[in-house]
Order: C-alpha cells, then structure tokens, then sequence
C-alpha cells in the first residue's frame, strides 16, 4: 500500500490537481485516520498501525517545505498544488490550523501561482478553528462518498459516531466555496451508483452546492478486494442531472 516516509513529498502527478507537492502531517512509518476506507490506497488501519506516532508540528513542516521549495525554485520545477493528503486525515494534526498559516506564508514567497489544497473526510469541520482554516486554502477538498450513516459505515468505517447529517450542515458554513469529492465504486450490496442512492446524494449536493465537484473512482490497489470501478461514461450518466443544474463537475477515471 502507498504510504509516505516524508513530510514533504513529490511533487508527483495527481489526476486531479496536476503536478502536486505532497505534505503528509500524520506518522512517517504509519498510518492515523478516523476513516478506515475499504478502497484506501494508504490500506487498512490496523495495518499502518505504530506504538508512538509521532506528528510533525508547524515548524517541522516549515523547514521541510521551505528546504523543498528553494530546491525546486532552483530546479525550476513546476509545481501546481500543495497539497495535505499523506497518512491519513491532515486534521487530525493538532497543529493544522497554525500549519496551513505557515504553507501559506511560504507558497506566497516561493510559488505565488501555485495553489494549497487539503484532502479531508470532513469530520473534523465541526471545530471551528479547523473550519476557519480550511476557508483559508484554495482548495477545501470535502468528502461524502455515501448518501446515509448506514452507506458511510459501510464504505468509509468512521471510528466512534458519525452523522452525515451534521456534516452536511458544517459544510453549509463554507457557502459553496469548496470542493466536493465523491468515490464512485460498486461494493456488494452497498453500491453508490444505485439509482435511490443516487437521488439522496444529488440532493445533498444542492443543500451544500459546492463550486466543484470532483468524481472520481478506483485508481490504485485496495484493501478489500471485493470492489468494481466504475466508468467514466457511467459516472458521466450518475452526475448528468447536476451538470444540468449547472454544477461544475470534474470526473476522473
């Protein structure tokens, strides 16, 4: 499974961000994620479990960043994103919100053109300072694979409660300015692309009505082996009632 030893990383090609600087907060040698996703590329918690995780904290971040960027500068390296995915879920760094103020800093100094981007399972949005600080990157990349509790437990496995619900209704404090990020996939009898479920998640998508939508399915290796991708076609057909809506959709096979 994919992992990241570095806290920063790459930059390598993301198929949705382009060329794409990786910083991971989360344990080098583990994994730390309140989603135990049956199609992680990052595989099952139990698995990237470690006796002492150890986080990076700000001023790690900073130096390591800082290093990266004037050996890129140097390079001339592209670089279109920095972007916080690693092991697991970013916010779960308990310095995150002073992090993003010191990515920011250095993006403005050393590659004012690229953007930050942050990869998170929404969880964590009920906490204000965590909210306030993903309002602050360009690209504020949410998640809602499922239409109910009961789709989401079975696909994405949160540790202790969960309410789609109440994530919805943190979502709607960013008035539309984020990305939502939606896996398509077909898992026995929770498939995602069933016409009900389907329904249920366009409208959830109007109450939150993000300013892009980004689809997307199986790409690398997963966990559980029992998943089916889907097609770009088909997520083409699912999402063609929103595009008609006039919602920005961007489908990755």
């Amino acid at each position: 499974m994919l992992r990241f030893s570095d806290i920063v990383f790459g930059p390598i090609h993301s198929r949705r961000l382009g060329s794409s600087l990786g910083i991971n907060l989360l344990p080098p040698d583990g994994k730390l994620c309140n989603f135990d996703c049956i199609y992680c590329e990052c595989g099952w918690n139990r698995d990237g479990r470690t006796l002492k995780p150890v986080l990076p904290g700000s001023d790690d971040v900073h130096q390591a960043l800082e290093a990266k960027l004037k050996d890129l500068s140097a390079s001339g390296v592209r670089v279109d994103s920095i972007t916080f995915s690693g092991n697991g879920e970013p916010t779960l760094n308990p310095e995150f919100a002073e992090i993003v103020e010191k990515v920011l800093n250095l993006r403005n100094i050393y590659i004012p053109l690229a953007k930050v981007s942050v990869f998170t399972n929404a969880t964590t949005i009920s906490d204000a300072s965590i909210r306030e600080a993903l309002k602050k990157v360009d690209n504020p990349i949410l998640k809602i694979d499922a239409c109910s509790d009961k789709g989401v437990f079975a696909v994405n496995r949160p540790s202790g409660a969960y309410s789609l619900d109440e994530v919805v209704r943190n979502m709607k404090y960013f008035e539309g300015n984020f990305v939502l990020q939606t896996m398509f996939l077909r898992y026995g009898e929770t498939d995602l692309t069933h016409r009900e479920c389907l329904e249920k998640w366009m409208e959830l998508v109007r109450q939150v009505r993000p300013r892009e939508i980004m689809a997307y399915t199986i790409d690398r290796e997963t966990p559980d082996k029992n998943l089916s991708k889907c097609t770009i076609s088909e997520i083409e057909e699912y999402t063609e009632p929103l595009r008609k809506e006039g919602f920005n959709i961007q489908i990755r096979g």
